[in-house]
């Protein structure tokens, strides 16, 4: 017996099981009613009404979340139905539309902030082709009015809705088999996946595990439970670096109290070193392909004319941890470096107990001659070493 080449054609038979049945569209729409209030501790139980308010505030950060969300995701649709209008009229004019998309991408990034690089641009395009809807945002409202602003366009009456968060859609124009696409966006709302659970199922090929599958419903039922590495925390959701994206805001913290300290007595102890070296951000944020990454510190040294991208790692340094480097001074050289400046140069520290290790990655530099003023610029990693370890040490004992 030859098994269905779509894995959807089962997903109504697979509905008998406890997690098959299909939603209807009035229950995927995205629910930002906050949780119901939980019954309040006695005046004796004070533990639980610490626990209490705890959660008062996690729904109350996830209703947040979720309800910038879902602002964000219909206003990015709306972006790009605005510029498939505007560069094609309808009609397709490639090469025309990848000249504005760059264009818009220099002005908006300098009007706007982050958030508009060619890439996110290309998404909100793809993402209006991908996802149409019968009434666009700037459709007639009940009665014959027309909206007349932008506020008025992402208002309630006419705004698109869509049942996801923007990150899930990301992930899902990254798929381009279209009855792939589909089947994932129909199980995500259908199990409620979170992002990291959409992001493992397409990575392990759900879709194509479950068409080859004879027991499809039985497939289907395993894949809606979530793993525990699958579950995104409130203060996660509000830190989604998406969200603060769109909402401009800074998104710089750490993983940790040990991690936090420590970068800000390296960050104090390198300008104190003398006068070439310039501030210039903590924990910045950068993507590559549709993975986020942060550089714990980022340094400009005056005389060398060179960013210094500082990583620090709390434990032992590893191949990997040389790799990431690299790439982010790539990353670096490509987007962030000016011109007239030289390549930028990488910092690895480790930090671990009774151990402390700093390592410059300099094997990207064009030549040994720039490789050896770097050398002789930047602090000896030995001293940079000794400097982390009884940074550590002190803080540790503090903690005590």
């Amino acid at each position: 017996m030859t098994e269905p080449d779509n894995p959807l054609d089962d997903v109504a038979a697979a509905g008998d099981g406890e997690n098959g049945v299909e939603p209807s569209p009035k229950s995927t729409t995205l629910d930002l009613t906050p949780m119901p209030p939980t019954k309040p501790a006695s005046a004796s139980n004070y533990e639980g009404l610490v626990a209490d308010l705890s959660r008062l505030l996690e729904d109350a950060r996830r209703v947040s979340a979720r309800a910038v969300n879902t602002v964000m995701t219909a206003t990015y649709w709306e972006f790009g139905r605005r510029i498939v209008e505007f560069e094609q009229g309808g009609e397709e004019r490639a090469g025309y539309g990848e000249e504005l998309l760059r264009q818009l991408a220099r002005d908006l990034s300098k009007r706007l902030g982050r958030g508009f690089s060619v890439t996110n641009l290309q998404n909100f395009r793809t993402f209006f082709l991908n996802w149409p809807i019968q009434q666009t945002a700037s459709g007639k409202l009940p009665g014959g009015k027309i909206h007349q602003t932008v506020s008025g366009e992402l208002a309630a009456a006419g705004r698109p809705e869509f049942p996801l968060p923007w990150s899930h859609y990301v992930r899902l124009m990254a798929v381009k088999q279209e009855a792939a696409r589909r089947f994932y966006e129909t199980e995500a709302l259908r199990g409620g996946w979170s992002v990291r659970q959409l992001d493992r199922q397409i990575a392990t090929v759900f879709y194509e595990r479950t068409a080859l599958s004879r027991d499809k419903s039985a497939m289907l039922t395993k894949g809606a439970k979530p793993r525990p590495e699958d579950q995104v925390s409130a203060e996660e959701e509000v830190k989604d670096p998406l969200v603060l994206e769109f909402l401009n805001l800074k998104d710089e913290y750490s993983e940790s109290d040990l991690e936090e300290a420590l970068l800000k007595h390296l960050e104090k102890f390198l300008l104190e070193l003398g006068g070439d070296f310039a501030f210039v951000g903590r924990q910045r944020r950068l993507r590559i392909g549709e993975e986020w990454y942060r550089v714990d510190l980022l340094f400009f040294h005056r005389k060398l004319r060179a960013l210094v991208v500082i990583d620090l790692k709390i434990g032992k340094l590893t191949h990997a941890d040389a790799g990431q480097m690299h790439m982010y001074l790539n990353f670096a050289k490509e987007h962030w470096m000016q011109e007239g400046e030289n390549p930028p140069v990488g910092l690895i520290l480790c930090s671990k107990p009774d151990d402390a290790l700093a390592k410059y990655a300099l094997d990207g530099l064009p030549n040994k001659v720039l490789a050896r003023e770097y050398k002789l610029a930047l602090p000896a990693e030995k001293a940079l070493a000794v400097e982390l370890e009884k940074t550590r040490l002190m803080i540790e004992r503090k903690a005590r």
